[in-house]
């Protein structure tokens, strides 16, 4: 059983836009301290895309723009680059300062660009551009996070009450345990355990816990088994705040048609009771299966179908399995 491939981009992108005064505090702490925070900032996505002309060079999900007010009453755009590949890409320098200049030329705002390396290889540090000829020459600077380099400081980030802290923690967490799903199980109880050590409202558990749950996806019925688990756990301490909700990226009645799955044969192996299943979940879900994807269940193969049924599980909306 190997644990399910993590999406990375989306989860970065909500985290920026609930988190990004605790993201700043502990990444970037002199940006922060210069900030009004006062006036609420302004996340600029449409801009950012509007400026990068999007189609010529593109844009990751992940990288926001955003409008803040400096302490002094002026203005500044910030680009938050989040950059999650895993592969050595040599002209990221480049489209830092790509999208720096586009914004700047576009809207003749102050920008800063900021750049947040999640991938986890340790000499991979792009943090300039430079270009040069006959006297003629650039040196584009930017400031650069690398996640990798908190793995000394595990425990800082364990004691920290920065909410920030659980996203860095999730991250690693989730590369640490890639292919472990033991590993991954016992370490997502773990990060769910610190959320009501640190004092969190219910609101900012049921926050965190759903970066924590998109980012350490487990197979389904792993995912069924931790719920017992933390139902178990909260019930101790008299705070059912996670398992009281339903659905929190997961099936509503998942623990139920897992157990028809088993009577109906479906760890035999049944490819027709697997799909009839599958059906189910969609259907319990979302209300209906399109039919575009009713023609993807019918033709799949056995291990198709449990990729179909670990995404129906953790899907927000049928159109992304």
């Amino acid at each position: 059983m190997d644990t399910p491939v993590a999406d990375f981009d989306t989860p970065w992108k909500e985290a920026l836009e609930e988190y990004l005064t605790d993201f700043l505090a502990l990444c970037y702490p002199d940006i922060h301290a210069g900030i009004d925070w006062m006036r609420p900032p302004v996340f600029r996505d449409a801009e950012l895309r509007q400026a990068l002309r999007e189609g010529e060079i593109g844009t990751r999900l992940a990288d926001k723009l955003v409008q803040v007010w400096l302490l002094d009453g002026s203005e500044a755009w910030v680009l938050i680059h989040i950059e999650v590949q895993s592969q050595d890409e040599g002209g990221f320098a480049k489209r830092m300062f790509t999208y720096y200049y586009r914004i700047l030329d576009h809207f003749d705002h102050e920008v800063v660009s900021l750049a947040v390396l999640a991938d986890e290889r340790s000499r991979w540090r792009p943090d300039r551009y430079t270009t040069g000829r006959w006297g003629c020459s650039l040196d584009f600077q930017y400031p650069v996070v690398k996640l990798r380099d908190w793995r000394p400081k595990i425990s800082e980030l364990e004691e920290s009450d920065n909410p920030f802290a659980t996203v860095i923690l999730s991250h690693l967490v989730a590369q640490d345990t890639k292919g472990d799903v033991p590993g991954r199980e016992r370490a997502k109880m773990g990060l769910v355990r610190r959320l009501y050590e640190r004092g969190y409202s219910r609101d900012r558990i049921l926050s965190l816990f759903r970066f924590i749950d998109w980012l350490l996806a487990l197979p389904a019925e792993r995912e069924v088994a931790l719920r017992r688990e933390i139902m178990t756990w909260e019930e101790e301490r008299r705070m059912s705040y996670i398992t009281s909700i339903e659905r929190i990226g997961r099936a509503e009645g998942l623990e139920e048609g897992l157990e028809r799955g088993r009577e109906e044969g479906i760890e035999r192996g049944r490819e027709e009771e697997r799909r009839e299943l599958l059906r189910r979940v969609v259907t319990q879900r979302f209300g209906t299966i399109p039919p575009n994807l009713e023609d993807r269940i019918v033709a799949a193969k056995p291990e198709e179908l449990t990729a179909l049924f670990d995404q129906a599980v953790r899907a927000s909306a049928v159109d992304e399995i």
